[in-house]
């Protein structure tokens, strides 16, 4: 492990505010969880030099996507006027479908996501034309090939497009609220203070609607549209998401996590590979595994709290065996009117997507030190409630 550190708050401010020529952060609430972040950068997540760099560009990019989204706002507060309708929000496991679930929803007329390369910068560059956003394309680009050459089996596990609808975590990451962060970097302490009891996990979902009415107001044919959102990540707030969009459907997806759980790891080997060159197989296992039951346990949760209103269920097997029909279903749910054009856009989706969500499973449970019994039981309950014939 290299001497080079993530450096603290200050200095990462100083450099977002150095790079675009602005000041003003507006609430900074999420500097506490800055805050929280770096230590563990710093003393759990194993960084290359490499990693250091990218860590540090991460915290500067969010903190310049910040700036450049006060500064829109001060110059063009008709945004907030814009009115954000949400469908659905799909909060299924990595590996349930959810992606495949997601984009096909999106592609129907009247509905839209928010898409990848949007994600990656969701304020405009300096001297963007409204509507325009070359730049910002070209930019997501330069990181898409970047990740694909770096992680082979990347578009076969989630597959990426500039334009395809992607999750609202990597929107929530630049709020350093969300779980895109311990998904690139092996971070368990700012894993676990994200979801103390103390942590607001609130306003970045306030503010994530924000960020919706501007994306709204950037592209006008997205006017009267309404949103489908996903990323398992809600999971960790959905008492928040129900909060702020208490509109939404929410929409689970649903299949044994015995099954997902190899794939699920491999990928975030992969990515904690990117920035450590000494991340072991078991490190991630340890720390996804009761992870990922512990975002299920809050989903439980919040479902018994709200005697599961809003909820919708969509199993694994029933959404590769009939995907309109389910697509349709969680449309009808969400008061969408079902016509012969929803029914085509989502047709024609799944018809250019055929290879959705298939990832192969190279991976056994083995590779990770885990086996059968060890998986099955932290999702035993979960297991019980929604998987049982």
């Amino acid at each position: 492990m290299g001497q080079e550190r993530v450096p603290d708050r200050e200095a990462l401010v100083a450099e977002a505010r150095a790079q675009t020529g602005l000041g003003d952060f507006g609430n900074t609430w999420f500097f506490a969880n800055i805050d929280a972040l770096i230590p563990s950068l710093n003393n759990d997540a194993q960084l290359s030099p490499a990693g250091v760099a990218v860590a540090k560009g991460m915290i500067v990019n969010g903190l310049v996507n910040r700036l450049r989204h006060v500064e829109l706002l001060k110059q063009h507060p008709e945004i907030l006027d814009e009115k954000v309708e949400v469908a659905a929000v799909v909060v299924g496991l990595p590996r349930t479908g959810s992606t495949m679930l997601h984009r096909m929803l999106a592609a129907a007329p009247g509905m839209t996501g928010v898409r990848w390369f949007e994600a990656q910068n969701y304020s405009p560059f300096p001297g963007e034309e409204r509507g325009n956003p070359a730049q910002r394309r070209a930019a997501a680009q330069g990181l898409l090939d970047y990740m694909v050459a770096n992680i082979p089996d990347l578009m076969s596990i989630h597959p990426m497009s500039l334009d395809q609808p992607d999750e609202e975590l990597i929107v929530l990451g630049q709020l350093y609220s969300s779980t895109m962060i311990e998904g690139t970097y092996h971070v368990p302490g700012f894993a676990h203070w994200l979801t103390a009891p103390e942590t607001d996990r609130t306003q970045c979902y306030r503010d994530l609607k924000q960020i919706l009415q501007s994306l709204q107001w950037q592209d006008p044919s997205r006017k009267g549209a309404r949103w489908v959102l996903k990323t398992p990540g809600h999971l960790m707030a959905l008492d928040a998401v129900i909060e702020v969009f208490p509109e939404a459907k929410i929409v689970m997806t649903h299949r044994d996590p015995v099954a997902t759980v190899p794939s699920y790891c491999s990928m975030e080997y992969s990515l904690y590979q990117m920035v450590s060159e000494t991340i072991d197989r078991e490190s991630v296992a340890r720390f996804w595994v009761p992870r990922l039951a512990e975002l299920l346990d809050g989903f439980m949760r919040v479902r018994r709290e709200t005697g599961g209103r809003n909820f919708v269920d969509v199993r694994y097997a029933d959404l590769l065996s009939d995907p309109i029909g389910q697509g349709a279903r969680v449309l009808e749910a969400a008061g969408v009117d079902v016509t012969p054009e929803v029914r085509a856009g989502m047709e024609q989706w799944v018809e250019h997507n055929k290879r959705e969500d298939r990832a192969p499973h190279k991976y056994s449970l083995e590779d990770f030190g885990l086996n059968k019994a060890e998986v099955e039981r932290p999702f035993a309950d979960y297991r019980a409630k929604f998987l049982a014939a």
